[in-house]
């Protein structure tokens, strides 16, 4: 049986309601968008914060410093991570107070510590600043290592 065809243009309210469930669709994609995010961003807590720094993450940060090298740089950003998981979600690193390791948690203490035992006593050094501001907040923490000479 053939189409019948109309010359009946579609109401405006069945027009609204192509436009809400066109809105609507769009909505339940930003959502489904976000719960996907905010579920890898707990995955990354979750991680970040009870297990430890992987030879192959260390491995990265070597790989990161070579290709920085490489490049005829003397520093690196080689680890970032959200600033929530700090114990003042990034406040000390923002202010550059002194004191801003004790804030640190999970692999960053543990890569913190790690600079301490290997990368301090060979020259390098570390900084950590806050790398993004979402929203005007503190974001993600970077942290930074450099090989350049002391400066005189």
């Amino acid at each position: 049986m053939a189409e019948e065809k109309s010359d009946t243009p579609l109401s405006a309210s069945q027009l609204r309601q192509m436009l809400l469930e066109k809105e609507m669709e769009k909505a339940d994609l930003y959502r489904k968008e976000r719960e996907a995010k905010q579920k890898e961003l707990a995955d990354f807590a979750e991680s970040f914060l009870k297990q430890h720094v992987t030879e192959s993450e260390i491995a990265t940060v070597r790989r990161l410093v070579m290709n920085a090298v490489r490049d005829g740089k003397l520093e690196a950003l080689v680890y970032s991570f959200p600033s929530d998981l700090c114990t003042d979600s990034g406040r000390a690193i923002n202010s550059n107070d002194p004191d801003w390791p004790s804030t640190l948690r999970g692999k960053a203490k543990e890569f913190f510590e790690r600079y301490q035992a290997f990368g301090k006593p060979q020259g390098y050094k570390l900084k950590a600043m806050i790398i993004n501001f979402p929203g005007g907040v503190p974001g993600d923490v970077g942290f930074f290592l450099s090989w350049a000479p002391e400066a005189k």
